[in-house]
């Protein structure tokens, strides 16, 4: 494999880092690589065209590549980071030295580098690379069908949207923009939080009154964690804002919104916990202990908090959403 040929790689050859290659690849350009550890789906991709362990039913473009050498990516020009964030940081240090410092870094994993430190906080700390975050309602499958879908660039740069669209262009993918690189870190972050809650209520009752009630509620109190940790109030609106809850919250393809209806039917155990992997567990931890630092969450942040109970006290389920409607409004 020529080196030469591959400016844009993914770091991640799961889900997200295929579509988006995928598509990229179907719309012309040449030069597009995964970077993986796992080395059957390096050597399908390769071979047979297929990402056997996340598109098994899918043919892939022959113009996207994986490999598993840290020596690609010296001539990268823009990296997406699509791994998950609980090892990003420590990843990218071990590699450091196959990264040009030149290279656009983008982040599309979802959650916390250190604690309450965003993936793209911690970059910018470890790395002098140019970064950027990209977030949005977005499920890989869609993406891969070419089904039109949006996503929030997070920079300081508008330089880095105008790269960015460029190299989307004649695809499916629509972008807007913000500044407020925090916000929408934090955001993608906290949608997980709230879809875990709408999964309880759907499970429990079949209305949709109390269901837009109560995404009312969670709407308003991720505006005030939102501005409580750095955000800007005007994020919500983007993208990543108020379309990547919504998605998450709603559709049964969100694992959180499925750990929510495990919980909400009363099925929910430490084993199934674990075996989805859920973002909106942790989360819910990060925010209620970052917060309890400054102020008493079950006064500002009931639902939060409620959550955060059920993960650790031995909780009456069948009082999850009389407890959020009784607690006055703000």
């Amino acid at each position: 494999m020529n080196k030469l040929q591959h400016e844009i790689t993914f770091i991640g050859a799961g889900t997200i880092a295929t579509a988006l290659g995928n598509i990229l690849a179907e719309a012309g350009l040449k030069n597009i690589l995964l970077h993986s550890i796992e080395n059957k789906v390096v050597e399908d991709i390769n071979r047979i065209h297929v990402n056997s362990k996340y598109f098994p039913a899918l043919n892939l473009n022959p113009n996207l590549h994986a490999t598993t050498e840290d020596r690609l990516l010296e001539n990268s020009k823009i990296i997406f980071l699509a791994i998950p964030s609980v090892v990003m940081i420590d990843y990218l240090k071990k590699i450091r030295k196959h990264l040009p410092p030149d290279a656009i870094l983008i982040n599309l994993a979802k959650g916390f580098g250190y604690e309450n430190v965003t993936i793209l906080e911690c970059l910018q700390a470890e790395f002098q690379n140019p970064v950027c975050t990209m977030k949005g309602p977005s499920f890989a499958r869609e993406i891969i069908n070419r089904l039109p879908t949006g996503f929030t660039i997070g920079s300081q740069s508008p330089l880095h949207l105008t790269r960015i669209r460029e190299i989307f262009t004649r695809t499916n993918i629509h972008f807007d923009y913000s500044n407020d690189i925090r916000g929408v870190e934090i955001l993608s972050i906290l949608k997980n939080i709230y879809a875990v809650v709408l999964g309880i209520v759907d499970a429990q009752f079949n209305s949709p009154n109390l269901r837009f009630l109560i995404l009312t509620k969670a709407f308003k109190e991720m505006r005030k964690v939102l501005i409580s940790s750095g955000g800007q109030v005007d994020t919500l609106f983007n993208y990543c804002g108020y379309g990547d809850f919504t998605l998450t919250a709603l559709n049964d393809l969100s694992r959180n919104r499925t750990l929510g209806l495990l919980i909400g039917k009363g099925f929910f155990t430490e084993h199934i916990s674990h075996e989805l992997v859920l973002e909106g567990k942790t989360a819910v931890n990060e925010f209620y202990e970052e917060l309890s630092k400054t102020m008493c969450v079950e006064d500002h942040f009931p639902i939060i908090a409620e959550l955060y109970h059920i993960f650790h006290t031995k909780y009456d389920i069948s009082l999850f959403v009389n407890s959020i409607l009784n607690h006055p409004e703000e």
